[in-house]
């Protein structure tokens, strides 16, 4: 059903009294397209009476005026093409609909706001967890969840298997399918998104129906927050700013009408490398002007951040099979370690990044009865491999499932990367946005190289 707000109402009956007046004039001279518009108007005031409808029996008056209003246009269209009686009832509809616009300026309350959240991956959900809360606790606006599907990649960039997560999200949280929900209809106040990509990743992509550059045609308001978080960067650092340049213009970024990021450095950084690149591609407008993007970009943190400092390690569940990994002997916990491997590092170590995870889980084996691994691999690992270097996934799930099998650490494939985080007492692995997540919690980091 059509999503209609108050200023929609008024403009749907401002047309239905323009049409009114127009119908009464070609009531002689065509009133076969007279008949025609008046069936418009009666399916036009049909949907328009449908939706006043939901709001509850204090507007029923509002509906039954519509229904007279279409008994009214049935009358007329009996009476083509007799000018004189058309006339006398399109005095009534003028009257009727004149009524109705007041009644609807004056008498409805003004519009809820309707927001939606568009995540794809379950794991990422964390990105807009704090903004979905802040909404959902504002008594004025209607905040939907709306899990979208995706897909894995083949080499040549086609698609492979479809991806829907919507069970995998915490239990306080709303689920609404994305087909149970008409984007086009509501069109939404705003829409969070946190995938930049559209169709340039070349490991996933969620549907294209669900591309940034099709979402901004359904809602006045199309926000985008990253998934990740970077490494700080000072504005004057060029060369750390070149390796994270390319997430500044994406889909995401272009199509977006806001963009929240990290911190303010990574603002200025995200502007500046917009507006390069912007320029690089010829773009005109606002895609240049430093003061629009000023109000595009804001630096007010990442929810990321927000969720792990609101996650509390005693509230945690933590699964039994975790528990005999942890516990020691006497009821004791050992320290947790969690370890990180990376999409970037084994696209760029390939065999010595397989080497090196050999070897990691042989030291950590070896100490087990005083350290428990909590190993949590990037969750396109599987997706990235297959697709953009494929020889590689036999060994990689070897030793995966090896490590799984011989049951002496923790794997976590789950979508709660705030419970491993709290859990655990220090991080070692790859470069990841997850050691800015380690820094805020003080806890100890130690990069791991490729080496063996």
């Amino acid at each position: 059903m059509e999503r209609y707000k108050k200023k929609d109402m008024l403009q749907a009956v401002d047309t239905l009294l323009k049409a009114n007046d127009a119908i009464v004039k070609t009531v002689r001279s065509n009133p076969q397209g007279a008949a025609e518009a008046l069936v418009q108007c009666q399916e036009s005031a049909i949907a328009l009476g449908t939706y006043i409808d939901t709001l509850g029996e204090k507007y029923t008056g509002l509906v039954r005026v519509l229904e007279d209003y279409c008994e009214n246009i049935f009358q007329m269209s009996e009476n083509l093409p007799n000018e004189n009686l058309c006339r006398k009832v399109s005095k009534k509809i003028q009257k009727q609909l004149t009524g109705l616009q007041n009644s609807i300026k004056y008498e409805l309350p003004d519009d809820r706001k309707e927001v939606v959240f568009l995540p794809y991956k379950a794991s990422m959900w964390d990105s807009l967890e704090s903004v979905w809360k802040a909404a959902d606790a504002d008594e004025n606006t209607d905040a939907y969840v709306i899990p979208i599907p995706y897909f894995d990649k083949n080499p040549d960039g086609s698609f492979k298997e479809e991806h829907y997560e919507g069970d995998r999200y915490p239990k306080y949280v709303p689920i609404i399918r994305y087909d149970a929900y008409d984007l086009e209809a509501r069109r939404p106040d705003i829409i969070y998104i946190h995938n930049p990509y559209d169709e340039c990743n070349h490991v996933t992509s969620v549907h294209p129906y669900f591309y940034a550059k099709n979402l901004k045609n359904f809602t006045d308001k199309l926000v985008y927050i990253p998934y990740f978080i970077l490494g700080e960067i000072e504005p004057d650092n060029q060369a750390a700013i070149d390796g994270m340049k390319h997430f500044c213009f994406m889909p995401g970024t272009l199509y977006a009408d806001q963009v929240i990021v990290q911190s303010e450095n990574m603002r200025q950084i995200y502007i500046n490398e917009y507006i390069k690149a912007a320029k690089e591609m010829g773009l005109p407008g606002e895609h240049v002007d430093r003061k629009f993007l000023e109000k595009k970009f804001l630096g007010t943190g990442s929810p990321k951040i927000d969720k792990l400092l609101n996650t509390r390690k005693e509230d945690l569940e933590i699964p039994a099979e975790w528990l005999r990994v942890i516990e020691k002997p006497d009821g004791s916990w050992k320290k947790i370690v969690f370890y990180n491997t990376s999409v970037s590092a084994l696209l760029q170590h390939s065999e010595k990044m397989l080497r090196k995870m050999e070897s990691v889980f042989t030291i950590f084996k070896e100490n087990q009865d005083e350290v428990a691994l909590l190993w949590r691999p990037h969750p396109l690992i599987q997706a990235t491999i297959e697709s953009m270097r494929p020889q590689l996934w036999e060994g990689y799930q070897e030793i995966r499932d090896r490590y799984v099998e011989e049951g002496w650490g923790i794997y976590d494939d789950s979508a709660d990367l705030d419970r491993a985080v709290v859990l655990s007492d220090a991080y070692y692995g790859d470069p990841s946005s997850l050691v800015q997540m380690y820094q805020r919690i003080e806890r100890p980091i130690l990069i791991s190289r490729s080496e063996v």
